[in-house]
């Protein structure tokens, strides 16, 4: 069972709330575990609602909470920020085995792995739906029936294919730049080939465009893409999550910003804005 009381790693004052890295032994992925919770000044009164932020490849828990300026919105706005690492770590862990940064440690792909040696350790589905939201519960002023998603490319993917694998759970869903259909991009043939097997059919409940073409639905959704993105055609492919959404009825509102890149520059431009639409969801009174 996971430590439900997990070690406060680091702790700092921001506008008026809390800033923590947390670390805990993990169940779920047999290894240690460390995520960044944002608690905004109404935490010291009411349970609150939370938004998760999901990270891309080479990632960790540290690069949305130090380059993304999103507590100053999240206090304003009274939700709790929570962002964890992109793939368990440490003594054991298998990684990419030519050190490559698209697949293996920071590159977990927000999904349960089924072939060896990456199943017994990259489980981060299970992960974050199932053991670190029992953790936040029990640990922050969270109010776990209000939860919104989003995250950025690797972490773009994982916060759709989440929310669409777990309908109900979220009550609305963003992302910038995501890797929009991994079924059919290099990244996403490698983590999905590596982790799941070759069998392309398992790999359809893990793309958000093949989800959608099979019937899973979203309330809606809120996408930031950069023009001046250098993966935007290789890779991200936002033009195919488009057509999914608009075939299925799906709201979508894709924002093609002009000469923004991939980098959390882009991240933090919109962020302000992701944030107050996850709040209007999540009724949030100040959005």
């Amino acid at each position: 069972m996971a430590t439900l009381e997990p070690e406060i790693v680091s702790t700092a004052r921001c506008f008026g709330g809390t800033q923590r890295v947390y670390r805990h032994r993990s169940a779920v992925t047999g290894t240690d575990m460390r995520f960044a919770a944002f608690v905004p000044p109404q935490g010291d009164d009411a349970r609150l609602p939370v938004v998760w932020f999901l990270a891309g490849l080479t990632c960790t828990e540290e690069n949305f909470t130090v380059k993304a300026g999103a507590q100053r919105v999240a206090a304003e706005l009274g939700v709790i920020l929570v962002a964890p690492d992109t793939s368990p770590r440490g003594e054991g862990v298998p990684d990419d085995p030519d050190g490559a940064y698209d697949f293996g440690l920071g590159a977990g792909f927000y999904l349960d792995a089924i072939q060896a040696p990456w199943a017994k350790h990259y489980r981060m589905e299970s992960y974050i739906m199932r053991e670190l939201p029992e953790i936040v519960a029990t640990t922050l002023p969270a109010d776990m029936k209000r939860q919104a998603i989003m995250g950025h490319s690797m972490g773009g993917h994982g916060a759709l294919t989440l929310a669409l694998r777990h309908p109900g759970t979220f009550a609305s869903v963003s992302a910038f730049a995501p890797i929009a259909s991994p079924m059919n991009c290099p990244w996403g043939e490698k983590a999905l080939g590596g982790y799941l097997g070759p069998d392309r059919a398992t790999w359809r409940g893990h793309d958000a465009c093949a989800l959608i073409e099979d019937g899973a639905r979203l309330p809606g959704l809120l996408v930031d893409q950069g023009t001046a993105d250098g993966f935007l055609e290789n890779q991200l492919k936002p033009q195919l999550l488009e057509a999914a959404c608009a075939k299925a009825g799906i709201p979508v509102t894709m924002r093609r910003q002009e000469g923004y890149d991939h980098s959390y520059f882009f991240i933090a431009t919109f962020v302000e804005d992701h944030l107050r639409w996850h709040a209007r969801a999540l009724s949030v009174s100040k959005s």
